[in-house]
């Protein structure tokens, strides 16, 4: 599995173990991740890839590295998904 199809796993597991905020952003503490049986199966390196999602701005999170017992309580927040692009309507309009 490469970075990207593990980040892709990340977003999937944040939605399924985090709660909805009201602006469209997930939050899940990094223990639960950290815990969860199905996150154990699927993450060989949780943190290294918790890190390239950081770096790409996917989530956020506070520090550089979490680690298990010291930072159970720290929240990530999967940020928001972009809205799909819409057609200029302009555009749709000109070529009716």
């Amino acid at each position: 599995m490469n970075v990207e199809e593990e980040i892709q796993k990340l977003e999937e597991e944040i939605h399924r173990l985090g709660s909805l905020q009201p602006d469209g952003s997930y939050k899940v503490t990094f223990g639960v991740l950290f815990n969860d049986d199905r996150c154990a199966n699927i993450f060989e390196a949780l943190v290294g890839t918790l890190r390239a999602a950081k770096k790409r701005k996917i989530v956020t999170f506070p520090g550089e590295l979490l680690l298990q017992g010291v930072h159970d309580k720290v929240e990530i927040t999967l940020r928001p998904s972009p809205p799909p692009p819409q057609a200029p309507a302009a555009a749709s309009a000109a070529t009716s």
